[in-house]
């Protein structure tokens, strides 16, 4: 009885981890089966070979920001107006508590602190290609520079998704306008998801949501932190 073993392929991948597109089997062996002992025979030799290939979990920060240290917003990267933090977060700080925390790589999403100018997350996901892939944010403006500027990121930039927040529409105006519609169906066309951030609740919301998915249904959705569900206290 000859048994083969594939290495399976991930079922989420992130750059910097390594994919496994290998076809050709990990361990091939042959095994004599007695018809007395067969099954148990069968059993062991399959226990033996999968304990001896184990492969480490890489352990992947889902969601987290980062912003520029004061100096390099006075340098580099301003603040949006308003938008100050008031903590540390500044990437080197963020490599700090990732090795004291044995976390091996990030899904770092646009703060609202540069609100559309991704130009500091991008310089740390250019310097940190092993470790870090990135969520950019969608600009929605009644102009549709979003749309050219979401296509940018994705394909120039390598953003691997891109967040919708309804407060950040004009006012008055509802993520199914025009431009949310382009907005949508793009990220779909482009193969990203979209993260939606409903801080005030996803009941109000979800109508628009399900009218996107509904007309553009190869746009992937998530949704971000747990939909700002309130359970019953």
């Amino acid at each position: 009885m000859a048994i083969r073993l594939l290495r399976p392929k991930p079922l989420i991948t992130v750059a910097g981890v390594p994919h496994y597109p290998i076809t050709s089997p990990l361990l091939s062996f042959t095994v004599k089966v007695s018809r007395a002992g067969g099954l148990r025979n069968r059993v062991s030799a399959v226990n033996m070979a999968t304990e001896s290939i184990a492969i480490p979990a890489k352990i992947i920060d889902s969601h987290l920001h980062v912003w520029a240290s004061p100096e390099e917003a006075a340098d580099r990267y301003p603040y949006f107006p308003g938008q100050e933090p008031s903590l540390n977060g500044h990437v080197d700080f963020l490599l700090q508590c990732m090795e004291e925390a044995s976390v091996d790589g990030a899904l770092i999403v646009q703060p609202i602190n540069h609100k559309f100018d991704h130009s500091l997350v991008t310089s740390v996901l250019n310097k940190y290609p092993s470790k870090f892939v990135g969520c950019c944010l969608a600009n929605p403006e009644e102009d549709g520079t979003g749309l050219k500027q979401l296509e940018q990121l994705i394909l120039k930039d390598g953003y691997r998704a891109v967040r919708f927040n309804p407060y950040l529409w004009p006012a008055n105006q509802k993520m199914t306008n025009e431009v949310g519609n382009a907005l949508f169906s793009m990220a779909g066309k482009l193969g990203v998801p979209v993260g939606f951030m409903c801080m005030k609740g996803l009941n109000l919301h979800i109508s628009e949501i399900q009218e996107l998915c509904t007309q553009f249904p190869s746009t992937v959705v998530l949704l971000d932190h747990l939909g700002f569900c309130k359970p019953p206290m």
